[in-house]
């Protein structure tokens, strides 16, 4: 019986009379095997379910998989990538299994586990860190353009991974400062005419951008590296005419920018910056007839060097797992409208 490792064929016992295939994955030690699939059998029942027809029993350091051929095969692919996890002690809960399992059932390159591994940040004993595949390619986009779109829907974790990316670069003094904004559309950018102070009229509109802020960084040292200057967050607005140098700038929500505004934003780069994009171009807010920016300039740099534009989509969902069914449910019901055949019963116009 040969070790179970990444890279190493496990015992088998063959295919039976019932077509079943048998797998014996042998671990270096009980411990060990408990370290990767916990101490109770709510791992195996979560792949049991995800892989129906698959039957998992655990003894002593070896773990038998007996069903379907080809899914007997997923099923082991996925024990390697959780053993991969545990050895490079990165945490597993069901949630992540959930991902994992998700990720291998919907792509066929790439190894999971390293994605799942990698650490962008650590604050306050929590570990900032991509999720999925595509998530893995947009935290290294961002390494290695000088500009990046993250382009998908609500909860794929392209703002949050663009700001933990801003602040490990901050951290490392590879840039000085860090500028976060985003259009503040429901004014219509005529914040003078809203009641208070600056920060009273720009706070509903930045504070998503100031929650990551203290998920990321010591609550109480912010107001002081705000009032620095070293973390300036601002309603895109008041960008115009500036020149910004060593500085990490991120534009959230920009499909509520105009073609104008964005052309505005991306020409304010300097030297030694480094500019993230973030929207979705499916929850456009702007006035009846008015040009996403976000849209029009997917089509005008798509191409141009040290500029990438990361795809996300339901599959990179990270909130709740309901938040992935409920973008993917609007996706479909969107192209049946599109398509004008509408389905499960929603018609446009109707109550």
């Amino acid at each position: 019986m040969s070790e179970f490792s990444p890279g190493t064929t496990p015992s088998t016992t063959g295919i039976n009379a019932a077509g079943l295939d048998t797998r014996i994955l042998h671990f270096d030690s009980g411990e060990q095997m408990v370290q990767a699939l916990g101490t109770n059998d709510e791992a195996l029942q979560l792949i049991e379910t995800s892989f129906p027809g698959v039957e998992l029993q655990a003894r002593g350091n070896e773990l038998t998989i007996t069903g379907p051929a080809a899914d007997v095969l997923r099923t082991e692919r996925l024990v390697e990538e959780i053993r991969s996890m545990a050895a490079n002690n990165a945490p597993m809960s069901p949630q992540i299994l959930d991902q994992l399992i998700s990720m291998l059932k919907t792509q066929s390159a790439g190894r999971p586990s390293t994605a799942l591994s990698v650490n962008i940040l650590t604050s306050r004993g929590r570990t900032i860190r991509p999720k999925t595949l595509n998530q893995s390619t947009y935290v290294d986009a961002i390494d290695s353009n000088t500009i990046v779109f993250g382009i998908g829907p609500a909860g794929t974790g392209k703002t949050y991974l663009a700001m933990a990316k801003a602040v490990q670069a901050l951290q490392r003094k590879e840039v000085n400062r860090i500028i976060l904004t985003r259009p503040a559309v429901e004014a219509g950018e005529r914040l003078g005419f809203l009641p208070g102070t600056l920060s009273d009229k720009i706070d509903p509109y930045l504070r998503p951008l100031y929650d990551a802020l203290h998920d990321m960084m010591d609550p109480d040292s912010i107001p002081r590296l705000m009032a620095a200057g070293t973390i300036e967050v601002a309603p895109l607005a008041y960008m115009r005419g500036r020149t910004l140098n060593d500085a990490f700038i991120i534009l959230d929500e920009a499909q509520n920018t105009t073609p104008e505004q964005m052309k505005m934003f991306l020409t304010r780069l300097g030297f030694g910056a480094k500019m993230v994009v973030t929207g979705d171009v499916t929850q456009v807010d702007l006035p009846g007839g008015t040009s996403s920016g976000l849209r029009v300039v997917s089509e005008i740099l798509r191409g141009v060097p040290d500029v990438h534009f990361a795809e996300l989509d339901a599959t990179d969902v990270v909130r709740h797992r309901l938040v992935g069914d409920i973008v993917s449910a609007y996706a479909r019901w969107d192209d049946a409208q599109a398509n004008g055949h509408p389905r499960n019963g929603f018609r446009v116009g109707s109550a």
